[in-house]
């Protein structure tokens, strides 16, 4: 196996019979999914992600890729292909658009549906190319066929991209449900058949390598949802994915059969399932579905709630009943039905919020104490499969954190893949296939790009690791008065402190400190406010972390006197 090395350098330039493949997300993290194929001097751009922000990302609202690599050859993009509607796969899109609108974006109808109403939210009128599975489109230097897959939103596709260089086989999300709930299976024919033509690069999910077998099928959970509804003895509350149509379908339906109204809660679910209803992905039994005001009038025994923030999101409407700041208020006797598995770095989110429901007397049923989800991605036994049926030459896994892409490579391996023919990259490593073969060739730009409220990339890592220590150590303001004729203090310094457990009096120690620094500045001609701000910053910080073991963030300001 080929991994990154930290001293990779720019790439060369492209042969001109190579294809060059770039992941700016997706490539040790779950989200953010970003993949840029150059060939012939063009480009496609297969999804583009969001990565959802974790405790140390305080104040943060989403993560976006990096742009920079392909920033000045925007006009060089053929299409933005989508493999499907999830938001760690279409969630960048309007901030990629906003840069150059009229890129053609390519998706299946559902997943375009999506992508539609969330791009007029921005003021965003796209370019939008339907296709489904069969079809094969021309792109610039790019022929791409469409294969279904299955998953746990609708209209999946992997995309099979030609060009001179060779084939690349690209599986998006998907697992082998041989039970679907829409009877839209992986069509395996498909990759059997593209296997014969032979696959020069399989770019493979990775997200359940380390889970054994298969995924069990959507419709082993119907037993454990029907339990639910015909147990639960007042009302229940679903929390679900907003684009996971199958889950609510079965929740609707058992609904149905339990003699319960429903009603959605939440902007983006009334708004996805709508789509999903008018489209005719989701099927809405009669009767069944009314609005939140009339569900209230009704006995709560026969009510029934579908709601986002089943991954503890501390904005969506299940974290806010838990926190008691929703208008819904959580009863006893309520039962509340976590309907999706956890995505990596949640679960600190998730065990607050259902220890926030139990406390005020709801029932939580969730994965770990019944059968209520399955994942949506292929499990190690439907990969090892997947690679004896296509029996690529070489293997580049994708989605997935670091331990899910090298289990992914080691199940190739054990399949016949010649280790030297499996890459594992990460973010901003930059892969060619020329003559047949993968190989590393260097590494461009791909660092987080933050989003707060509207500002796009202003907050940094610095900014972050400052946001961090107010949180954890707290804030002291030093406030400076100097002459400006002799650098010395004109007066002792303020200390005005936020945060940090301290007594009065206790950082005027920390004047000498102050004044020592002021003194040596001055020796050294130095007398430039922010020069001398931080160096009284550093000082104060060194002597803060002496004294009391803790290193709050130091805010000096210096006014000369």
């Amino acid at each position: 196996m080929s991994h990154p090395h930290p001293e990779l350098s720019s790439p060369p330039p492209l042969d001109q019979n190579a294809l060059r493949i770039v992941g700016l997300g997706g490539l040790g993290e779950v989200g953010r999914n970003m993949t840029v194929f150059e060939h012939g001097g063009q480009l496609l751009v297969l999804d583009c992600g969001v990565l959802f922000p974790e405790p140390h990302h305080p104040g943060v609202d989403l993560i976006l890729p990096d742009f920079t690599a392909i920033r000045d050859r925007l006009d060089d993009i053929a299409a933005i292909v989508l493999t499907h509607g999830h938001e760690d796969h279409i969630g960048g899109l309007p901030y990629l658009l906003r840069e150059r609108p009229d890129v053609p974006v390519v998706g299946s109808r559902l997943t375009l549906a999506l992508v539609a109403a969330k791009l007029k939210e921005h003021r965003i009128r796209p370019t939008l190319v339907e296709v489904a599975e069969g079809h094969r489109s021309t792109f610039g230097a790019f022929d791409c066929e469409f294969v279904a897959v299955n998953h746990s939103i609708p209209d999946g596709l992997a995309v099979a991209i030609r060009t001179a260089a060779g084939l690349v086989l690209h599986t998006g999300d998907f697992k082998m449900d041989q039970f679907p709930l829409d009877g839209r299976i992986t069509d395996l024919r498909a990759f059997a058949r593209l296997a014969e033509e032979g696959v020069d690069l399989f770019m493979v999910d990775s997200t359940n390598a380390e889970v054994p077998g298969f995924t069990i099928s959507e419709r082993e959970l119907a037993p454990a949802i029907d339990a639910v509804f015909r147990d639960a003895p007042q009302r229940i509350i679903v929390s679900s994915f907003a684009s996971h149509v199958h889950r609510i379908q079965q929740v609707l339906d058992a609904a149905q059969d339990h003699d319960r109204k429903v009603a959605f809660v939440g902007r983006s679910m009334v708004r996805n399932m709508k789509l999903a209803g008018d489209l005719g992905y989701l099927r809405i039994p009669p009767g069944v579905l009314v609005e939140l005001g009339e569900l209230e009038k009704l006995p709560p025994a026969r009510t029934a709630l579908i709601c986002t923030g089943s991954q503890g999101e501390p904005m969506a409407a299940l974290a806010r009943m838990a926190n008691r700041s929703h208008s819904i208020r959580i009863e006893r006797g309520d039962t509340i039905l976590m309907a999706s598995s956890v995505i990596p770095g949640n679960e600190n989110a998730i065990s607050t919020v259902i220890n926030g429901l139990t406390r005020w007397g709801a029932h939580v049923v969730h994965k770990g104490n019944a059968r209520v989800h399955t994942s949506g991605h292929a499990s190690a036994g439907e990969l090892a499969y997947c690679y004896n049926l296509i029996r690529p030459r070489n293997v580049l896994p994708v989605h997935g954190e670091w331990r899910h892409l090298d289990a992914n490579a080691r199940i190739a391996i054990r399949t016949g893949v010649p280790p030297e023919h499996v890459v594992i990259a990460e973010n901003g490593v930059v892969v060619d296939l020329v003559r047949g073969e993968a190989r590393i060739v260097g590494k461009v730009p791909a660092g987080n790009v933050y989003l707060d409220a509207r500002a796009i990339g202003g907050v940094t890592e610095a900014a972050l690791r400052d946001r961090r220590t107010l949180a954890a150590e707290g804030v002291v303001t030093v406030l400076a008065i100097v002459d400006a004729d002799t650098g010395k203090l004109a007066e002792p310094p303020d200390f005005v402190v936020r945060g940090f457990v301290h007594q009065p009096g206790d950082f005027d120690a920390a004047t000498p400190v102050v004044e020592e620094t002021l003194l040596r500045a001055a020796t050294e001609g130095i007398g430039d406010p922010w020069q001398l701000e931080e160096l009284i910053s550093r000082d104060v910080s060194r002597w803060a972390r002496r004294a009391f073991g803790r290193q709050p963030l130091i805010i000096p300001i210096v006014i000369d006197a």
